[in-house]
């Protein structure tokens, strides 16, 4: 397993089974979505989502405040022979997404995927009457 998804899967458990003394934490069900490690295995980003509608940027902020917690508890999960640094960073990969997706599904783009040379096909249209003779889907 590598490094970074063992220190994702140990970071979860810590949230599964803690309880904060943050307004910001508490009953928030955070997802970390990835956690890049440095090359020499000293520091460690974890990118995370809170689910609920909590505020990404107040959790964000929580986690980071305590991060000395998270690695103390890390410490004795992990074979390894030092625990890293932990920093908490807000996941916008999904944001982003769907801000691709929307546009994507914009007129000005879905114009410009059927070619008026192309026929369109509907679900009731069958695609091999549009092969000419001899040709083969393969």
């Amino acid at each position: 397993m590598r490094v970074g998804e063992e220190i994702r899967h140990g970071m979860s458990q810590v949230l599964n089974r803690s309880s904060f003394n943050d307004p910001h934490l508490d009953g928030v069900i955070i997802t970390i979505s990835e956690v890049r490690i440095s090359p020499d295995l000293k520091n460690a980003t974890a990118f995370v989502v809170p689910l609920g509608g909590a505020d990404l940027d107040d959790v964000t902020k929580s986690l980071n405040k305590a991060s000395s917690y998270f690695r103390r508890e890390l410490s004795h999960m992990l074979r390894m022979r030092s625990c890293p640094r932990i920093g908490f960073e807000a996941d916008k990969s999904f944001d982003e997404a769907a801000k691709i997706n929307t546009i994507l599904q914009g007129e000005n783009v879905q114009q410009d995927l059927h070619r008026d040379d192309e026929p369109v096909l509907d679900d009731s249209q069958d695609i091999e009457s549009h092969h000419k003779d001899g040709e083969t889907d393969a």
